[in-house]
């Protein structure tokens, strides 16, 4: 049986904490309300079985033990224990890894039952129930407790941030302060489905090559290590005056140099990457850091339209329940983690508050486009509501064409990476292998 630790509050208001069992977190939270403590916070430790924790009688232990000293085949007693592969497979289910699949389901579930008109308890009680992850289905229970304790469940979510991503977290979050939690719903759902597939596709892309890259780099370097001191004994040996390639001794060199003083590029490269985190971790490395992501080459477009595109579906959510303009910006950057836009979104609200336009700080960071920012402006002259549901329509046509862009330069760059680092090896490693398989050398060495 599954064993939680409580914290509760008595009518009193004293805090009392224990450690129970109980055959789910449903019916202790009940329990606990029925003995009139209400519920703060709940834990799930572990499971257990309860059949550890009953005491056999004694004559029945004794009878226990004359069966097995009579070995009888008849009379067998029940068994009590599980068995190795048992307790093994249940050992796993335990330690079971949330998979990216298994939030999708989650999500995708959710969403049609809420659609289906179902309230956040009856639906997280109804997939809890065909959850087989016992780790996410323990998160999902602690997600139910917090909304039968009267928490939100974003306010659950931000705990098990390894599992939720921080975009997921604030879509629910979103949906649930704005009233429209199944259409926050059905953006997570696009969303992880949109991710996947990016991830695919680069997937399918990187991986291949990276592999080609590695390969060739081990050849290389195998090569140099092996093949040229084969060479070069040869040459020594017949004493020829034939001499390998000057690229091929300056990378032999290079590369000995490199095995004997190990430790100095070690400690540069440690120092480099300590120096870069170092920075990026400070105030302005991270903000730095973030406007270098909209910038960058190949990604930085396609960084900035999601971002501005999941702003953008947030605010049109708010709008749409009759939040005000502050409000729905207020709300809605937390969809958003990078800290150029929220201090461009931060700007667009103090500018509300002083009564200039909220638009004009996108418009002078220079990332929007400017088809972005005219519609915004069109839209505050007649209905933004109206304009905005367009905005989000062309920002996802956008999107699909800056995918499609990427996805035909990726190529490109990863082979013309690769193609370099075929050429060098070509240079340093096959031309002398060439150079003793045409035997020219031979002549040389012989007086000829």
């Amino acid at each position: 049986m599954p064993m939680y630790m409580y914290k509760a509050i008595t009518r009193t208001g004293v805090i009392v904490k224990n450690r129970v069992e109980s055959p789910s977190r449903l019916n202790l939270i009940k329990s606990l309300k029925n003995g009139n403590l209400l519920p703060i916070s709940i834990e799930q430790l572990s499971y257990r079985s309860n059949r550890n924790t009953k005491k056999k009688k004694r004559n029945v232990t004794d009878i226990q033990e004359i069966m097995k000293n009579v070995n009888t085949t008849q009379l067998g007693e029940k068994k009590k224990t599980l068995s190795t592969k048992e307790k093994i497979n249940l050992y796993f289910a335990k330690t079971e890894k949330i998979t990216q699949r298994d939030l999708v389901v989650f999500t995708q579930n959710f969403y049609l039952l809420k659609k289906a008109n179902f309230n956040n308890i009856h639906a997280l009680d109804t997939i809890i129930q065909s959850t087989e992850n016992l780790s996410f289905k323990g998160i999902l229970e602690d997600i139910l407790a917090g909304v039968e304790a009267g928490e939100n469940m974003y306010t659950t979510m931000e705990y098990y941030s390894n599992v939720f991503p921080y975009i997921y977290i604030n879509m629910i979050k979103v949906g649930e302060l704005s009233g429209s939690l199944t259409n926050s719903l059905e953006q997570a759902v696009k969303y992880l489905d949109d991710t996947e597939a990016l991830n695919k596709k680069l997937r399918s892309i990187l991986i291949p090559n990276i592999a080609q890259f590695a390969l060739l780099l081990v050849m290389l370097v195998v090569g140099t290590l092996v093949a040229i001191p084969a060479i070069q004994g040869i040459f020594d040996e017949l004493g020829t005056e034939e001499s390998l390639p000057a690229v091929t001794l300056w990378f032999a060199d290079f590369v000995d140099k490199v095995i004997m003083y190990w430790y100095i590029p070690t400690l540069i490269v440690v120092a480099i990457v300590a120096a870069i985190l170092f920075y990026i971790n400070t105030p302005k490395g991270k903000y730095n850091f973030h406007y270098f992501k909209y910038k960058m080459p190949v990604f930085g477009e396609l960084i900035f339209a999601l971002d501005f595109s999941r702003l953008m579906k947030a605010m049109l959510l708010n709008l749409e329940n009759g939040m005000r303009i502050q409000d729905s910006i207020e709300v809605s950057k937390n969809v958003v983690k990078n800290y150029v836009m929220l201090s461009i979104i931060e700007t667009s609200i103090n500018n509300i508050l002083i009564g200039s336009s909220w638009i004009e700080p996108f418009e002078n960071s220079g990332l929007a486009k400017p088809m972005i920012t005219e519609m915004l402006k069109i839209g505050m002259q007649t209905d933004l509501t109206e304009m905005m549901a367009k905005l989000v329509e062309y920002m996802e046509i956008d999107i699909d064409n800056i995918m499609t862009k990427i996805m035909k330069a990726l190529p490109q760059i990863v082979y013309a990476i690769v193609g370099a680092v075929l050429i060098f090896f070509v240079l340093v490693v096959l031309v002398p292998c060439v150079q003793v398989y045409m035997g020219n050398f031979l002549f040389s060495a012989y007086g000829v």
